[in-house]
């Protein structure tokens, strides 16, 4: 009723990002199951250690699920697959199982693959229940919806199990959060499990590849975008961008500045709708990422900043950060319009509560608007901030800081003025004079510019 087989070999240090494994399925295998180990031998201060990377396609390159390294073991039915995989029938043919190296020590890396098949009649055919496309009891109109774009579970890397997530976001007062598990689409296939009216739940992707991670954002459920490629190939991006953007979706380039192995981002920005300036708590590296994005603003060239929490695990916070953003309404299309205008800003919880405006004559623009004017008139500049005790509002434009105020409990409100022979944008944070590990205080809240002309 079953054969096993396994699989052995070796990576050298320079091994290719992606390696197949052909397994060919007979006719009558109703379940797949793939375990794998490899060693880790012990390596100095300063050196990877290795790292292996899981997931299978079946015949005609058709995704069948990844789990990356959160996991040993895989198996996949008509009825159930393992988290990260997609349940279904298992077409007879040539599939591959793709071992991708993510770090390979100096001695080298062995491994091996036990996989094992089971004949007989398929059980009963899952049943897809993606999140519904509304949440009316949160649909407040045109309003500021607060979100977190960028969140893990089970279903790649993340510890929480959806329903923990959907509980934490509602608690975190999220109006929405953008499921973005890693290089799968199967957690799409299961949210209406957990869906609720109060929080709308968007498909996504976080689009992991060895020179980057991108979450695709507002995606039909059980789209897939693929990932194997690295940004000396630019028209594999192009393709899978244009794939985003044909289903309706944004494309984000995530924590830029990441520490880790093939996070950081370095495709341009020239395809990316987005960029994340703020990952999870405040650090360096996210410093590093609003200098650079400040940089291209300087520049001329204005990418719209957006923030998440990135959560994995239980004490990462849910909507540390997240996007603050004025829709029509609370759905995909409607949120991916108030994204694409810029016209929202990032806070560091639901407590965070600002309004930024300009005012010349009696035209008045809020964030991410342009406002025209004469060179010589006056644009006053108003902060309303509160939530945000015992902080201080920074008023930056292309010659950097300019102005600044005091935030008491109370909460307070900030003017400047300006013209815009003086001034080709403004913008607004808000930090607390608390240290990091990494930096000298902390963010609390970032908007998007109000441009001149």
């Amino acid at each position: 009723m079953e054969q096993v087989a396994t699989i052995t070999g070796t990576f050298g240090p320079g091994a290719p990002d992606w390696h197949y494994l052909p397994v060919e399925i007979p006719e009558g295998v109703r379940e797949i199951e793939v375990v794998y180990r490899y060693d880790k031998p012990d390596v100095p201060p300063g050196v990877r250690g290795n790292a292996l990377d899981i997931g299978v396609f079946g015949p005609h390159e058709q995704f069948r699920g990844w789990s990356g390294g959160a996991r040993d073991r895989f198996t996949i039915n008509a009825t159930e697959a393992t988290p990260g995989y997609l349940a279904g029938p298992l077409q007879p043919g040539e599939w591959q199982i793709l071992l991708a190296p993510y770090t390979v020590s100096p001695q080298g890396m062995a491994f091996e693959v036990d996989v094992t098949v089971r004949f007989g009649p398929d059980g009963p055919a899952f049943r897809p229940n993606p999140a519904p496309s509304t949440a009316p009891a949160a649909d407040r109109g045109r309003s500021w919806y607060r979100g977190d774009g960028h969140v893990h579970t089970i279903y790649s890397d993340g510890r929480r199990k959806p329903g923990e997530l959907v509980a934490d976001a509602r608690k975190a007062g999220l109006d929405f959060i953008v499921s973005t598990e890693h290089n799968t689409s199967s957690a799409h296939l299961q949210w209406g499990d957990h869906a609720t009216e109060d929080l709308l739940i968007l498909n996504g992707e976080e689009v992991t590849t060895r020179t980057g991670h991108w979450p695709a954002w507002n995606l039909p459920a059980g789209t897939w975008i693929d990932w194997r490629y690295r940004a000396d190939d630019p028209q594999r991006l192009r393709k899978f961008v244009d794939e985003v953007h044909e289903s309706g979706g944004m494309v984000v380039a995530a924590h830029p500045f990441g520490p880790c192995v093939g996070c950081t981002w370095e495709f341009g920005y020239e395809r990316a709708d987005l960029v994340e300036v703020w990952n999870g708590p405040w650090t360096l590296d996210d410093e590093a990422t609003v200098i650079a994005w400040d940089s291209l603003l300087r520049a001329g060239r204005w990418i719209p900043a957006v923030g998440n929490s990135d959560s994995h695990t239980h004490n990462d916070q849910v909507g540390l950060p997240h996007n603050v953003v004025l829709a029509d309404g609370l759905t995909g299309p409607q949120l991916m319009e108030g994204f694409a205008k810029g016209r929202n800003w990032i806070a560091e919880s639901s407590a965070v509560q600002l309004e930024f405006t300009a005012t010349a004559d009696d035209t008045t623009v809020g964030i991410g608007e342009t406002l025209r004017t004469d060179p010589g008139t006056p644009i006053a500049l108003e902060i309303k901030a509160s939530g945000a005790p015992d902080t201080h509002v920074r008023i930056l434009d292309q010659h950097g800081p300019q102005w600044g105020g005091y935030v008491p409990a109370a909460g307070a409100t900030v003017t400047w003025t300006t013209q815009s022979r003086y001034s080709k944008w403004v913008r607004v944070e808000i930090r607390r004079e608390q240290p990091t590990s990494t930096t000298r205080d902390t963010m609390v809240a970032l908007t998007n510019p109000i441009f001149f002309r």
